[in-house]
């Protein structure tokens, strides 16, 4: 059993395009990011099965798709970028994390808890909201990036400099909604991700604090995975912070299940 990691998208593909197939909700980080990681690893069995797979898109955070406790801790006794100081940010499930911060001996800290959801039966909300969803335009980057940017700090993280370009490639795609309101201004969105072995993740849902408490998020979260799946999504997933019961509560509500539990973890020191 060993890791093997390739730079080249298309050779990451041939070795492990079948476990990708096999579980796509489960690796529905690494589909999400394989085509701008920096670096792609497969963990292969004595029979050549591939059993786990990772992709670091930024230097030092890895993110895991089904990676096996076992692999993990294998992942943290290699020299180089993994089972040393490299590593500042990890990502994915939280028995694998766990494992790999263990085996490296090195202090960490659990910065986030999330739990992957995947899409039953949609279930609008009942009543409605007040307004409607409408593909958001080009005129609505400003807003959208904004209210990106105000996610983020929601979550807990550093926003960065400009989210205009990311909001734009979405909007390009018309791949993020708004929901609004009955004066027809927008009081909330929701994106998802381009269908890859038949999943799409929505995300980014955010209505500002004064907008909130009315069903917009609701609304426009059933609009998103609507849209998903008009676009031919087989699976549509969805990540929750479990520190907000809340957000928690309301996909459960709209049809969304749970799959398994994600950690994201800080490394500081050797």
């Amino acid at each position: 059993m060993t890791w093997h990691f390739t730079d080249d998208p298309a050779a990451f593909r041939a070795a492990a395009g079948a476990l990708l197939s096999a579980e796509p909700a489960r690796n529905t980080g690494v589909l999400t990011l394989v085509d701008t990681a920096g670096r792609l690893g497969w963990w292969a069995e004595p029979d050549g099965r591939v059993t786990g797979v990772l992709v670091v898109a930024a230097p030092g955070e890895p993110t895991f798709g089904t990676v096996a406790p076992e692999a993990a801790r294998a992942l943290a006794s290699l020299p180089g970028p993994f089972g040393d100081a490299g590593v500042t940010v990890l990502r994915g499930e939280t028995a694998a994390v766990e494992a790999f911060a263990e085996a490296t001996g090195r202090p960490w800290t659990a910065t986030f808890r999330m739990r992957l959801f995947r899409l039953g039966t949609l279930t609008p909300p009942d009543p409605a909201p007040a307004g409607r969803a409408r593909v958001a335009t080009a005129a609505d980057v400003p807003l959208a990036a904004a209210w990106a940017r105000e996610f983020v700090r929601d979550i807990g993280e550093e926003p960065g400099e400009d989210y205009s370009g990311p909001v734009a490639e979405r909007i390009s795609g018309g791949r993020l909604l708004l929901w609004e309101g009955a004066d027809g201004r927008p009081v909330s969105m929701a994106c998802f991700s381009p269908v890859a072995e038949g999943q799409s993740r929505v995300h980014l849902v955010y209505t500002p604090p004064a907008a909130r408490g009315r069903g917009y998020a609701a609304g426009v979260t059933t609009a998103a995975s609507r849209a998903a799946l008009d676009a031919g999504a087989v699976q549509v997933l969805l990540f929750t912070d479990l520190a907000n019961p809340t957000s928690n509560a309301l996909y459960q509500r709209l049809g969304y299940r749970p799959v398994t539990d994600h950690l994201t973890a800080g490394f500081t020191g050797r």
